[in-house]
């Protein structure tokens, strides 16, 4: 059988042929896709080999991966912070200790490496959660936004797209100023803040969003500016929820209720929002978040590493809560593992197995991550779509047996990052044959910058 689905419009300019390709629903052998304007112009199905001129695709293609929450800087603690015990507070002093040492210069050569490593993984788009605002002091820079134009300079290098979700970030904790280490993160104000992110510029690799650190980190009252901020630009708005207990504590003695009725309280909630891990929620939390379609981003390969928790992702999207997932601290980049992760601790969780399809779980490291991050047409194999879109090999040690028609369990329960062989973006190839096409050594860029914050 054959299927065409083609949009009018502007010439083709590339065309992939898929020998498997992830169509949402099931695994079709035989794919051609063409380019058009750096998006889906047509889909074909039913073609057996390359038609002329076609590039060849080997393994299972999926829309490429959204990795809704990053901190770049935090791929330069991979490792480091894996010496002696502690906890999250205790981690979070050798965050800052790093955090002191970055530049623009420094922190574009750290993230355009990290943002490769992302192509690596067959990530297409990430979520920069960015609160690393001015010089060590607080003193802004000349250019007050060189940081994220750093980042954002750095992810056009790397060939992916971001949401750069500039972060208020204004207080140490409830009622408390900004620490030593804090006062690079901090505007002062909301209001100061908001003139300041105001000048940032998107381009077609670039949507620019909002974030509140956390409910400690910007006063009650200053929250609805953020969050008007967001509205007035229809942009994605992020937050920091509910990750540690402490956190739920101080709130309540702060302010006599949890930091998600906080939240809700002052206009933060709502469909383009969503909150980072959501960990420690009440049944009350969990139902303001569903009720107004806020979404969760679970980041299980960091929330086990700073012993943070299990969130109830189950619970969540029952009650109208969209997943997404993201790599957070980077203690490894890996879509394939968040994705199984989340299922997996659920396993451990309740001692049942199969809390979400392979589909959903793709979903989750694609579709709504993108939509996460303010790109709702992205994350399908689709006319019209962003011409988005990675290839797993189904022939390494890991993937290789299980028959082509269960290549989406293959690539979730099975497959690493280091599986990826491409991604494409806007319809160019960024990463051809496990190799990055821009940057020629990945590794020995990542050993350079971080070195350069260690030496």
């Amino acid at each position: 059988m054959q299927l065409t689905h083609r949009t009018a419009g502007a010439p083709v300019t590339a065309t992939y042929w898929m020998d498997h390709a992830w169509l949402g629903t099931h695994v079709e052998p035989g794919v051609t896709l063409d380019v058009a304007d750096s998006r889906i112009a047509g889909i074909r199905t039913g073609v057996e080999a390359p038609p002329p001129g076609a590039t060849a695709l080997r393994g299972l293609t999926l829309p490429g991966l959204a990795n809704t929450h990053s901190h770049a800087f935090h791929r330069a603690l991979r490792a480091t912070v894996q010496v002696g015990s502690g906890t999250f507070w205790t981690w979070r002093e050798l965050m800052y200790r790093a955090a002191s040492r970055l530049t623009p210069d420094t922190y574009f050569d750290l993230a355009r490496a990290t943002y490769a490593e992302m192509a690596l993984a067959g990530i297409t788009s990430v979520g920069e959660f960015h609160y690393l605002h001015h010089a060590p002091g607080g003193t802004p820079y000349a250019n007050p936004n060189a940081m994220g134009e750093a980042l954002i300079a750095a992810a056009a290098e790397a060939g992916i797209r971001i949401t750069l979700l500039d972060t208020a970030y204004l207080a140490a904790g409830f009622g408390e100023q900004p620490n030593r280490h804090q006062l690079r993160f901090s505007d002062t104000t909301a209001e100061a803040w908001a003139e300041r992110a105001a000048l940032l510029k998107g381009d077609d690799h670039t949507l620019i969003g909002a974030a509140v650190h956390s409910v400690r980190a910007v006063p009650a009252d200053q929250l609805a500016t953020v969050a008007q901020w967001a509205e007035e630009r229809e942009a994605p708005l992020h937050v920091h929820l509910s990750e540690q207990t402490a956190e739920n504590d101080a709130c309540r003695a702060a302010h006599g209720r949890t930091p998600t009725r906080l939240l809700a309280d002052h206009g933060v909630l709502g469909p383009r929002t969503t909150g980072i891990h959501n960990t420690h929620l009440t049944e009350e939390d969990i139902a303001l978040l569903g009720s107004s379609a806020t979404g969760t981003c679970m980041c299980p390969t960091t929330e086990r590493d700073l012993a943070d928790g299990i969130g109830p992702a189950v619970a969540l999207q029952k009650a109208g809560s969209p997943l997404s997932l993201g790599s957070d601290s980077h203690a490894v980049i890996d879509l394939f593992e968040e994705a199984r992760a989340m299922e997996l601790n659920e396993r451990l969780r309740t001692h049942i197995r199969g809390h979400w399809t392979a589909a959903a779980l793709l979903r989750a490291a694609s579709a709504d991550g993108h939509a996460a991050l303010g790109r709702p047409d992205a994350g399908v194999l689709e006319p019209g779509a962003p011409a988005d879109l990675t290839t797993v090999a189904l022939d390494s040690v890991r993937t290789a047996g299980p028959v082509p028609r269960l290549a989406a369990e293959t690539a979730v329960f099975a497959a690493s990052a280091a599986d990826v062989r491409h991604t494409v973006v806007a319809g160019r190839h960024i990463v051809r044959d496990g190799r990055h096409t821009r940057i020629e050594d990945v590794p020995r860029a990542l050993a350079t910058a971080v070195a350069a914050l260690h030496g």
